[in-house]
């Protein structure tokens, strides 16, 4: 927060910012100005697209609340003492020097649900707590213990209408994969979630609806094979750490940029067409699954997931990196 780091400076204080989004997502019209090239982003790919953009950087209305608030807080950060990333080297290495030219001393300690669970004592207070607001079903482990290795697409999207929500259960339907799928109340907009029973009948055992489950754990699981997602960066992080390729339908926020980075820069996703059909989602699914590409997206995450488990580990670059911000910003 912006006011945050102008009341350190106020008091003398050290101040270190943690960027909670992508280190890529810091950097609707139809009239083709969404594919405007923004090659001038220094240490972003020259073909980058506007409307690979975070969502409130591509609004028209200048005067737009998180259009503002945005704008604010990328202003004030190069006041901060440090910068604090959710990420690892490895991945975002481009970018770290294009973004140290702009910003204070940047220090890389993801992921951070890795890190933390593999470096806290078991006795810490804090060992075990979660960032889920949901209650979490525990009973979506189970029943993926009954499944085979890599044969369940995982879903967890965010809200959309109730025809989109049928194009995706359709899509799902039709791929012929098992699969478990995060159906939250408030998943549709401005209405009450709900699908037919034809859907049930369709999908029978092979399915499973829950509102919500302990996503770091279910991504990790080896039953599941592809992760159907909005693309935010928490879930873009536990899917490499679970060595999971994801099928992406980016929303909001720097949505959009995590999901163009994995697609064409990461090689670790595919894209669904912002109106969603089922026969586009039931493709993607599949090649994801058992395709040409998604086997190669599966030995790309498998080799990021080898650098994030080595960086959150003791003596990894993640936890080097958390000693350096100690003794550098934080006690110097």
């Amino acid at each position: 927060m912006a006011f945050a780091i102008l009341a350190a400076r106020e008091l003398g204080l050290r101040c270190a910012t943690l960027w909670t989004a992508s280190a890529c997502g810091e950097a609707d019209l139809s009239n083709g100005h969404l594919d405007t090239k923004m090659d001038w982003i220094p240490g972003m790919p020259a073909d980058l697209r506007l409307r690979d953009l975070p969502s409130v950087v591509r609004s028209t209305d200048r005067d737009d609340i998180m259009f503002n608030f945005f704008i604010d807080v990328t202003a004030t950060m190069p006041l901060a003492s440090a910068v604090i990333l959710n990420t690892f080297d490895e991945l975002d290495a481009p970018l770290m020097a294009a973004m140290s030219a702009l910003l204070p001393p940047i220090y890389t300690v993801g992921p951070l649900h890795l890190t933390a669970r593999n470096n806290l004592p078991a006795d810490s207070p804090v060992a075990g707590v979660g960032s889920n607001l949901w209650k979490e079903q525990g009973e979506a482990l189970r029943w993926l213990d009954g499944r085979p290795p890599r044969s369940v697409v995982y879903g967890s999207i965010t809200v959309m209408s109730a025809e989109h929500l049928l194009e995706f259960a359709w899509g799902l339907a039709g791929s012929g994969y098992a699969f478990l799928w995060n159906v939250r109340p408030d998943l549709v907009k401005g209405d009450a979630a709900a699908l037919p029973p034809e859907f049930a009948a369709a999908t029978g055992e092979r399915s499973m609806l829950t509102t919500w489950c302990p996503q770091a754990e279910v991504l990790e699981h080896e039953a599941v094979g592809v992760f159907l997602t909005h693309s935010g960066w928490n879930s873009t992080l536990e899917s490499i750490v679970g060595d999971v390729p994801m099928v992406c339908w980016p929303f909001f926020a720097e949505q959009q940029t995590n999901c163009r980075y994995k697609r064409t820069e990461w090689g670790i996703g595919a894209e669904i067409p912002d109106d969603v059909r089922r026969g586009e989602v039931e493709a993607l699914i599949r090649e994801a699954m058992d395709g040409e590409k998604g086997r190669e997206m599966r030995r790309r995450v498998a080799e990021l997931r080898e650098s994030a488990v080595a960086s959150g580990q003791q003596g990894g670059r993640s936890m080097q990196n958390l000693d350096r911000l100690i003794d550098e910003v934080l006690l110097a």
